[in-house]
């Protein structure tokens, strides 16, 4: 699983930052979170293949984090794209679709599937699902956490080979957890050589937020937290005003949840790349394994243990 930061902008682009947009590789599949103004561009920049982008989740109805989807249906379009493309995000998430697709004169040349959704489960699929929940902003606005569903344990070839199971197909239906019957009749259950099963993956992305308690729970044990640091604490004040996070607030509730990694997202442009240098030396003070995102940065999320 590798995250690459798109977009790490907050309000409108700099010359050195897009709009917001978090796109994660897991196996084949390439998921968007988020498509600011420019994504699609962005995407063309990275090692990323646009072709492979198979959801979008939209956390809230800003311009700056949902005005790249136009762009992206059209391209998708012009490419002659012809499965579908599925779409999450909050209540209005379908009228603003129908109003892109219905003003913009383009033809779609594949189905375009909106979901709006609220609170809890949002997509389930065979190792990983995507749940969502309120977070504290000017509008409703999501936090969504992509969390990896148990693997099998670790397989042993020794304890295999001891209880006579040849090598090859069966150890394979083992690793699956599936139980074998041996030619001599003996069952072989996979818990005879096959350990305890091992975590998934946890991703937290918190769109633009208040610091809250909601994300301390929903956050809770992640391996990334991707949270909204718009300000620096001299502008506390105004981060509430404008239902965002300072960069301390954003340390804070990292190591309240007890998360491994924190990287900072939505930057004011008023801070210019030496600021945010200072400004993670300070975030490290209070939680160590945090930085700052920037654009283009690609990170490998490994497993636990």
């Amino acid at each position: 699983m590798k995250i690459t930061f798109l977009g790490t902008s907050g309000s409108m682009p700099t010359k050195d930052r897009g709009l917001p947009a978090i796109a994660i590789r897991k196996e084949r599949e390439l998921l968007l979170f988020d498509c600011g103004e420019g994504t699609q561009r962005q995407i063309l920049k990275s090692d990323l293949k646009i072709g492979k982008l198979s959801k979008v989740f939209i956390t809230h109805l800003h311009g700056d984090h949902v005005l790249g989807i136009a762009g992206l249906l059209q391209t998708f379009s012009l490419l002659g794209r012809d499965k579908p493309l599925e779409i999450y995000g909050p209540p209005g998430i379908s009228d603003f679709l129908k109003a892109i697709i219905k003003t913009v004169k383009f033809t779609l040349t594949f189905d375009v599937k909106v979901s709006e959704i609220e609170k809890g489960l949002v997509v389930e699929e065979e190792d990983y699902y995507v749940t969502c929940t309120p977070v504290d902003h000017g509008v409703y606005t999501l936090a969504y956490a992509l969390i990896e569903k148990p693997r099998p344990g670790k397989f042993s070839p020794e304890k295999a080979e001891a209880l006579g199971v040849p090598k090859g197909p069966l150890w394979k239906k083992l690793q699956l957890g599936k139980p074998i019957t041996l030619e001599n009749g003996r069952v072989i259950r996979p818990e005879q050589v096959v350990g305890k099963p091992r975590p998934g993956r946890k991703i937290v992305y918190s769109g633009d937020t208040r610091p809250c308690s909601e994300m301390i729970k929903f956050a809770q044990g992640a391996d990334l937290l991707i949270h909204d640091g718009t300000f620096d604490q001299n502008l506390k004040e105004k981060a509430l005003e404008g239902g965002h996070s300072t960069v301390i607030d954003a340390a804070k509730i990292a190591l309240k949840a007890g998360v491994k990694r924190l990287a900072i997202f939505h930057i004011s442009p008023r801070y210019t790349e030496e600021d945010v240098k200072k400004l993670e030396k300070e975030i490290r003070d209070i939680f160590p394994a945090s930085f700052i995102s920037y654009d283009f940065l690609t990170i490998h999320i490994p497993y636990s243990s």
